[in-house]
């Protein structure tokens, strides 16, 4: 291949990968066509691209990049996969779908800037919550206990409007 030709390539990657600090790589050699396909329809459902790179020119793409730290998992023939859910999500369905296309090979993704490597790294991410959830959590466990005093000051009121007098506990 031409130099010219691995340059367009390089800037195709990255145009295509624009400010993308999250992805994950996965090997899709040996399944076949039609797994593939069902493959990128599924992820193109979430607004998720799964897009074949040459390892070498993928990694020059990365280069002074957050993907950059995926350059240790690009051997062999991969995928890059990114888009417009988290890697997170994206981890949790590439996950599900390994359990229909086996062949399927987890290769690492990177979140924050850490590398999570082969399949135990994937499995490990997709167990993490997505910053939503996260937050929803935290928000649960603040609102948590101000839910129950305002049930404690709800029934102290009601017994109160009714007449029945409150005794002190302990």
């Amino acid at each position: 291949m031409s130099k010219p030709m691995k340059e367009m390539i390089v800037t195709e990657y990255q145009n295509r990968l624009g400010e993308t600090e999250e992805a994950l790589i996965v090997s899709l050699r040996g399944v076949d066509a039609e797994g593939t396909e069902a493959i990128r329809n599924k992820m193109r459902e979430g607004k998720v691209e799964v897009s074949v790179v040459k390892n070498s020119l993928a990694r020059k793409a990365f280069e002074g990049t957050a993907l950059s730290a995926l350059s240790p998992v690009l051997k062999g023939q991969n995928a890059v996969v990114f888009g417009e859910k988290t890697v997170i999500e994206i981890a949790r369905d590439i996950i599900d779908l390994v359990k229909t296309n086996p062949e399927i090979e987890l290769k690492g993704a990177i979140l924050d800037g850490e590398l999570y490597e082969g399949e135990d790294g994937v499995t490990r991410l997709s167990k993490l919550p997505t910053l939503k959830e996260a937050q929803g959590n935290t928000v649960s466990l603040i609102l948590g206990p101000g839910r129950k005093v305002a049930g404690i000051i709800k029934t102290i009121r009601e017994k109160l409007e009714e007449g029945e007098t409150i005794s002190k506990v302990g």
